[in-house]
C-alpha cells in the first residue's frame, strides 16, 4: 500500500505569532516525523461581508481582536511571512502548504509555488478560486468534503475532470466539526470515495477533527493515504481550534503508528515466513 503522507495542520494556531510558528514547524519535524505542514491564508475584507467583519467574535473569550474581523487580522499572515514560513519548512525537511479561503489568497499562495494548495470544505464550491488554480497553478490541489452534498461532490470532481486537472486533486473524507465524535467520523465515506473517484483523481485523504488517533489509522487502512490533523503546542491555548488538535506527542505517535501499519498491511508471500520456521520446529504438533 502507498505509504502515509502525515500532514499537520497549523492553520491560525501559531496564534498571530510568527515564531511560535518556527517553533511548530521545528517540533513536527524534528520530534514528530511528519511529512508536511500546513497554514492558512485570508484576505479577511474579501471573505467576510462588512456586517461579518464589524460583528463581535461568536467566543469573545477566544477572540483577538474587538470585532471578528479585528480578530482574523491579528491572525493573518502576510505573502511575505508566508514566504518566511516556506523557507523554514524546507529548511527542516518538511512540505509547506496552506489552505487559501478566497480568490486573492489562491493568487497570492499560487505564486510562491507550494507543493500543494488545500480547498477548505466552506470554500468547496468556489469555482472561480478553483477555475484560478486550475489555469494558474501546477501543484497538487486538496480538497476537503465536508459540508457538501453528494450532487455537489459530484458536480466538483466533473469540474476538474472537464479543466483536466483530475489527476492533481487529493479528496479528503471529512465531517465539518470541531471536535466530531466518533459517530459522525463516517469512516466508510472513504470507502465510497475510493469506489467512486479512486481512479478519477490523484488520491483520496482523511481530514479528522476528532480526539485521539485510532480513528486516523483506520482511515489510512480503509485506503485514505493522506491524513492531515489540526496539530498545536498547547491545548489549552486561546482560541477554537486547539481542542480539536493534536499536541507534538499525539502528532508523532500518530506518524509513527502510520508506518506501523503501513508496514503491515501485505499478505504473506509464502505459506510460512521464516520467522514462523523456527517457531514450527519448537511448537508444531507432528503427527507420527
Amino acid at each position: 500500500m502507498k505509504a502515509p503522507r502525515m500532514i499537520a495542520e497549523v492553520g491560525c494556531n501559531h496564534m498571530g505569532d510568527m515564531e511560535i510558528a518556527k517553533e511548530m514547524i521545528v517540533t513536527a519535524a524534528i520530534f514528530c516525523k511528519v511529512d508536511a505542514v500546513k497554514f492558512q491564508k485570508r484576505n479577511n475584507k474579501e471573505l467576510l461581508t462588512e456586517e461579518q467583519y464589524n460583528a463581535p467574535h461568536p467566543n469573545p473569550h477566544n477572540s483577538y481582536g474587538n470585532t471578528y474581523g479585528e480578530h482574523r487580522e491579528y491572525l493573518e499572515f502576510d505573502v511575505d511571512q508566508h514566504k518566511q514560513l516556506k523557507q523554514w519548512c524546507e529548511e527542516a525537511g518538511l512540505v509547506y502548504s496552506t489552505s487559501v479561503w478566497d480568490l486573492t489568497s489562491a493568487k497570492e499562495i499560487a505564486s510562491i509555488k507550494p507543493s500543494f494548495i488545500k480547498i477548505p470544505s466552506a470554500l468547496n464550491l468556489h469555482y472561480d478560486m478553483l477555475g484560478y488554480l486550475c489555469e494558474e497553478y501546477e501543484g497538487e490541489i486538496h480538497m476537503s468534503l465536508g459540508m457538501t452534498a453528494k450532487s455537489e461532490e459530484a458536480d466538483i470532481i466533473d469540474f476538474f475532470v472537464k479543466n483536466k486537472r483530475a489527476k492533481d486533486v487529493v479528496l479528503y473524507s471529512c465531517t465539518s466539526g470541531y471536535p466530531v465524535p466518533f459517530e459522525d467520523v463516517c469512516l466508510f465515506e472513504i470507502s465510497r470515495l475510493q469506489k467512486l473517484y479512486g481512479n478519477v483523481v490523484k488520491e483520496i485523504g482523511f481530514s479528522g477533527h476528532h480526539n485521539g488517533i485510532a480513528v486516523d489509522i483506520a482511515a489510512y487502512a480503509l485506503g485514505a493515504t493522506t491524513i492531515e490533523r489540526h496539530y498545536t503546542l498547547n491545548r489549552t491555548w486561546k482560541g477554537t481550534d486547539h481542542a480539536a488538535s493534536l499536541e507534538p506527542d499525539g502528532m508523532r505517535r500518530l506518524a509513527r503508528d502510520l508506518k506501523a501499519v503501513q508496514k503491515s498491511l501485505t499478505y504473506k508471500e509464502t505459506d510460512m515466513l521464516d520467522i514462523e520456521l523456527v517457531q514450527r520446529d519448537k511448537l508444531k504438533w507432528k503427527n507420527h
